[in-house]
């Protein structure tokens, strides 16, 4: 079940849009690089949502693998247990904290995933794409996976003489074990000639240039069984082995939508249109994963967009390098949806990007509290003082007027084609707030408060266009930014009056942001809530 309310996609006709966040290890509690993949995700299927779309939108918890097992070791109870305890206090919390508008949230421990998992496994056996043989090299138990020689880094200190994961920073260990394998190798032409017949294949471009190089060196066969411990799905066929973690985890985006179960819910939503994955896991779901559904004949994803690393310090954000930031941490101060919104506004998707408070602070005092907020404030308190609450019709509009409605329009196109289409949030965020500061912009040249000291009917007719632009104009305003912040959006639309006389904002369309003159005349405007407190008040 998801850890919110329903959204209501079932109940749409057609294929849903189909998004996935990567199922996040239970090793630890989630951090701000957790958050900021998911919160893209949301804002990604909120976005599709406001088009009209059916929308399925998946995450969930890998609980599987020798990580998982250590840790639980090492905290005294079984994993199944320390799984339950870090789902039910850490991950499902923070997504509700965070308004994630999940639609599923899976666990690789649950049955509905471990039978198909086993069913898909057997299948590829029986199709005689796996077979018995034996490994040894290189493993880091972080990353849950064999290195290559040419990934590892030398020790130095402590670790002097050691081969370290360059993820990680922590020594590898040499294991030797007996393994079934997947016949990778095989898959490496035809995942190159799909590369090349999809280029939007793997974003971003970077990333897709690093997977085509690394399957050009050649591909080695797999190993998807580990049988030095038991904490996995067992091998169907050979029960003193279990599933390689990798390929338990992988197989969630089939399992969660009906693989081998649910037929009609498998054909309107497999295979996902959009992969979210931080891009130390691209390989993964680049190359493993879409070789898999090779060789079992199912359609391959639409999109693989691997994000960059968060940095704190220079160093990829991590409880390891002791830069793991709570979330919360962030919210208690800046609130919840400043926080939604910092983030895909800081850091162009895709790109590694450094955060520190200071700069959080910057911008939430410009952008959100000065831009924003106080445009919101300033037209709610003038519908008050000039018009006693109701909004009066705008009929005497000139150039600057349709200077503004073009102005919406042109967000309403940038943002539906960045954010919908390319996952380029901070270029969609930017297009919206280029038009707030617009609004500002024509406020600051008419100067209402000049000329309401005009009482003739031509002055007063005026006064009332100019506080209706601005009043449409962040009508529009709240559409757009619902799916980035939807609790402030909710308060501006209330204070608009636009749920009485528009409708639910949830049932708002991004194509009706920009329609000019939605927002009727006698609509009650009030002046709520700040919508972005300053911040030595939210202190104080």
């Amino acid at each position: 079940m998801s850890t919110t309310a329903a959204t209501g996609s079932e109940e749409q006709g057609g294929r849903a849009y189909y998004v996935t966040t990567p199922i996040y290890y239970v090793n630890d509690a989630p951090h701000l690089g957790h958050a900021y993949t998911t919160v893209a995700g949301d804002v990604l299927t909120r976005w599709h949502r406001q088009r009209g779309e059916k929308v399925w939108y998946l995450t969930g918890t890998d609980e599987h693998g020798q990580k998982i097992m250590r840790t639980a070791e090492a905290n005294g109870v079984t994993p199944q247990e320390w799984a339950d305890k870090l789902v039910d206090e850490a991950w499902r919390p923070l997504w509700e904290h965070l308004d994630i508008k999940n639609d599923d949230f899976i666990r690789t421990t649950e049955k509905r995933h471990t039978d198909r998992v086993q069913e898909f496994v057997q299948d590829l056996f029986d199709k005689d794409e796996i077979y018995k043989g034996g490994y040894e090299g290189p493993y880091c138990v972080g990353c849950e996976e064999y290195k290559l020689p040419g990934e590892l880094l030398d020790g130095e200190g402590e670790f002097a003489g050691l081969k370290l994961c360059a993820i990680h920073k922590t020594p590898v260990e040499i294991l030797k074990e007996e393994n079934y394998f997947f016949k990778l190798s095989e898959y490496g032409p035809k995942l190159l000639a799909h590369y090349e017949a999809n280029p939007g294949f793997i974003q971003p471009e970077s990333a897709r240039n690093e997977v085509v190089n690394f399957v050009k060196q050649g591909l080695q066969d797999l190993s998807i069984s580990r049988s030095t411990f038991d904490w996995g799905v067992p091998v169907p066929w050979d029960e003193k082995h279990v599933i390689y973690v990798w390929i338990d985890a992988l197989l969630n985006y089939a399992t969660a939508v009906g693989y081998n179960e649910n037929p009609q819910k498998f054909e309107e939503t497999f295979p996902a249109d959009v992969h979210l994955v931080g891009k130390d896991i691209l390989r993964f779901h680049a190359i493993i994963w879409p070789a898999m559904l090779m060789a079992q004949g199912l359609p391959l994803p639409g999109k693989v967009a691997a994000n960059g690393w968060l940095m704190v310090g220079g160093e990829k954000m991590s409880k390891l390098n002791l830069t793991g930031i709570k979330p919360q941490d962030l919210t208690s101060h800046f609130g919840v949806d400043a926080y939604r919104w910092y983030f895909l506004r800081a850091i162009a998707f895709g790109q590694d990007g450094s955060f520190s408070w200071e700069d959080f602070s910057a911008r939430y005092t410009s952008e959100l509290a000065n831009d924003y907020g106080n445009l919101a404030s300033r037209v709610a308190a003038m519908v008050g003082k000039y018009f006693g609450g109701t909004l009066s019709e705008g009929t005497s509009g000139g150039a600057a007027e349709q200077a503004v409605r073009d102005g919406l329009a042109k967000a309403v196109t940038e943002a539906d084609r960045k954010i919908g289409e390319e996952l380029d949030f901070q270029g969609g965020i930017l297009a919206i707030f280029d038009f707030v500061k617009q609004v500002n912009g024509y406020i600051t040249e008419q100067e209402p408060w000049k000329v309401a000291k005009d009482t003739s009917p031509e002055g007063q007719a005026a006064l009332a266009t100019i506080l209706y632009t601005a009043s449409e104009s962040l009508r529009g305003v709240a559409v757009l930014l619902n799916p980035v912040m939807p609790e402030t959006s909710q308060k501006l639309w209330d204070s608009l009056g636009a749920d009485a006389a528009l409708g639910a904002l949830a049932d708002q369309r991004v194509a009706d942001a920009g329609t000019w003159g939605r927002l009727p005349a006698g609509t009650t405007v009030t002046k709520g809530a700040v919508l972005f407190p300053r911040l030595e008040e939210k202190q104080a």
